[in-house]
């Protein structure tokens, strides 16, 4: 994102915090890149980075929050402003050495197994259940978690399987095996999302940017 000349501000004078709400696996996966880009170009600047329980867009209408990332959803506020990121999926990933990671996997063998699901709001159904469903087929949920890092930790130490966003928990799967869940499954997308309030300010617009470059 560049800016228009009349925008343009000294980035090394700037001194600022900037408050970012994201899901697990985003800081780990582009932190490190984005604080790097932002250290070099603006080193007055301060990223903090806070962790998203839930999909309400308070903090962003009470400005406690800067900038989110998530998914667009109806419950989203309409009049926040959104900036696609990146196309997601989901992918199955269990241990190294598990069964599953030897030899091919069928829908059958996916569903047998026990199976972690993610829900922050506590439900026992999602997208991977309606695709097992259209296939006559119901994964066991052995438990229920309400995010990512704890559901790869229980698999990473069980023979459990967990089923997470391939490309926002790449750091967070290191040493483990992953695969494609064997039956279609919808993609989603990641938007970076915003108070329109903040949507001229220049230094929020530079910020936008690098989390656009650093992906």
């Amino acid at each position: 994102m560049v800016l228009r000349p009349a925008e343009k501000i000294n980035l090394k004078q700037l001194l600022r915090t900037f408050t970012l709400r994201n899901s697990e696996g985003f800081v780990e996966n582009f932190g490190p890149d984005l604080i790097a880009r932002v250290n070099e170009e603006a080193p007055g600047v301060r990223l903090r980075f806070v962790q998203k329980p839930n999909k309400d867009s308070a903090p962003l209408r009470e400005g406690t929050v800067d900038l989110e990332t998530g998914v667009v959803e109806n419950t989203t506020a309409p009049e926040l402003r959104t900036q696609e990121l990146f196309r997601d999926h989901y992918v199955g990933v269990v241990r190294m050495g598990h069964p599953l990671s030897k030899g091919k996997i069928t829908p059958v063998g996916y569903a047998a197994g026990g199976h972690i699901h993610v829900s922050r709001d506590g439900l026992d159904k999602g997208p991977i259940d309606e695709a097992l469903a259209a296939f006559q087929l119901e994964r066991k949920i052995v438990t229920i978690v309400g995010g990512f890092s704890t559901a790869l930790a229980l698999a990473r130490a069980s023979d459990l399987i967990a089923s997470v966003p391939e490309r926002h928990t790449g750091v967070l799967r290191a040493g483990m095996y992953s695969f494609p869940i064997p039956v279609p499954t919808p993609q989603f997308t990641v938007s970076l999302l915003w108070h329109p309030r903040l949507d001229a300010d220049p230094a929020h617009r530079w910020l936008r940017g690098l989390v656009l470059a650093s992906l």
